[in-house]
């Protein structure tokens, strides 16, 4: 059998982490197998699908490295099949028309919490009469077609995840409405979600549908549709939930939204993509956690995946994405960094290989691209501020002839090499009798302002190119002994 997985998103929103992930396991399913990966966008919901939606679901996938092999597929293209397949259903006496009003609903359900039930529809229209239907139809209501569901029907599955499952029919709510009732069609409405999505996985010739656990009570209702319309009834893989850290399901509330916002956060895909699969998967070794896309799918199967929900952990992902910029070739990485020095408003017309020095020098510290406009922000200020304990080192007794030392020595000096600079601390720390520790840390606050940072010869090199040393040296200088 080939295998033929699917990603069926609704463009109603933009590409969600949860959404993703269910594609990183579909892609990778589908690889590891030779199989082919689909995509369908089930734009059904007129009133908020939006064609932005679907390109930014598009171009997500795509950032991920997840390419599709068939499609996009589009349901509002599809809808003739639908028609078909409810009519069949018809026909075949495993559907009929529902007259109930809104009200009528609405009084049932109260009805039945009321009695302590569960609401649900009551099948009270599964048997009209003709004559019911047409004294119905006389007072211009309009149907929805249901599906007829045996409340005593137990359907079971083996999921290629959580091994057997079973629901019963009575717990599925009573018979499911499968088309909206009658708007621009002759005698029913547009096919709703359930059945347009097996009618889809049938055409298309899906073999495992691998969705959310969210999806289990679907599952139940899909395998009667199956079953009705004498389809054969795909594996079903029930991934589980992305939890935040208290447990319950991730939501926009927890700072997490589209893919598009990680990219804006400064996550590299190929990190996003790593994360995403460990979230309910594990490599093989279990110590291995940085990988490919590729090589995550020749190790890739169905029997890895957790039942349990996978907790989204921002460290985690910091990690990961850090341990990705930390090996990346400088020049690649300085590609990537120019479009956020340039939103930070910084003037970065120095030559490429002062940016490509820059890159090299901060890069270790790094754990998203963002980052990098307060860990470079020095290099583009006007003038230095001084932290706290910066200024209480500066004004320590001296300090100040260590950096009028300096300020001599770098004024002497056209072009500051490393061992320029190298010398320049041994003499000063020999002269002035002091520890070199005490030369270095005051030569670090008065370029910085701070007392920790990367490199700090190679910092003082790349000031030192811009003519800044010079400037900020003398100005620690005056601020100190004035």
């Amino acid at each position: 059998m080939s295998v033929r997985v699917r990603i069926a998103p609704s463009p109603t929103g933009n590409l969600h982490i949860g959404t993703a992930r269910t594609a990183v396991f579909n892609w990778l399913y589908a690889h590891h197998h030779q199989g082919t990966f689909v995509l369908r966008i089930e734009d059904t919901d007129a009133a908020r699908s939006r064609l932005e939606y679907t390109e930014n679901i598009k171009s997500g996938l795509k950032w991920l490295g997840l390419t599709w092999d068939e499609g996009p597929f589009f349901q509002t293209q599809r809808l003739d099949k639908y028609q078909q397949a409810v009519q069949t259903l018809l026909d075949q006496g495993f559907a009929y028309p529902c007259y109930c009003t809104p009200e009528e609903l609405d009084e049932m359900r109260e009805t039945q919490k009321a009695q302590g039930k569960a609401p649900g529809y009551d099948n009270r229209h599964r048997h009209l009469t003709p004559e019911e239907k047409q004294a119905f139809e006389a007072q211009g209501r309009k149907p929805v077609i249901r599906f007829k569901i045996d409340s005593d029907r137990q359907i079971i599955w083996q999921d290629a995840i959580r091994d057997s499952v079973s629901w019963q029919g009575s717990d599925l709510g009573g018979d499911m409405v499968i088309a909206r009732a009658a708007e621009n069609y002759e005698h029913y409405g547009q096919a709703l979600y359930n059945l347009a999505v097996v009618v889809d996985d049938i055409d298309m010739q899906i073999t495992h549908v691998i969705r959310g656990e969210d999806h289990i009570a679907n599952t139940a209702k899909q395998i009667l549709l199956y079953e009705a319309l004498d389809a054969e009834i795909p594996i079903f893989a029930h991934s589980p939930l992305i939890l935040n850290q208290e447990g319950r399901k991730l939501s926009k509330r927890d700072g997490v939204t589209s893919i598009d916002d990680f990219r804006k956060m400064g996550f590299l895909p190929q990190a996003l993509v790593n994360y995403m699969t460990l979230l309910g998967w594990t490599f093989p070794d279990s110590t291995k956690e940085i990988f490919t896309l590729e090589e995550a799918a020749a190790e890739f199967d169905l029997d890895r995946v957790n039942k349990a929900g996978a907790k989204f952990d921002w460290d985690k992902l910091d990690w990961i994405n850090s341990q990705y910029l930390h090996t990346m070739p400088v020049d690649q990485l300085t590609d990537l960094l120019i479009p956020y020095w340039q939103e930070a408003g910084y003037k970065i017309d120095q030559d490429r290989s002062w940016l490509e020095n820059l890159t090299a020098l901060t890069a270790p510290t790094l754990n998203r691209l963002t980052d990098v406009i307060k860990e470079t922000s020095i290099f583009f200020a006007d003038k230095v501020e001084y932290s706290d304990e910066a200024m209480n080192l500066l004004q320590q007794a001296g300090v100040a002839e260590v950096i009028s030392e300096i300020v001599a020595g770098v004024n002497s000096t056209e072009a500051l090499t490393e061992e320029d600079a190298q010398a320049l601390i041994k003499q000063v720390t020999k002269s002035q009798k002091v520890k070199k520790g005490l030369v270095m840390r005051s030569l670090r606050a008065s370029l910085t302002g701070e007392l920790h940072g990367p490199d700090l010869t190679q910092t003082w090199l790349l000031l030192n190119q811009l003519g800044a040393d010079k400037t900020r040296l003398q100005e620690t200088l005056t601020k100190i002994s004035g």
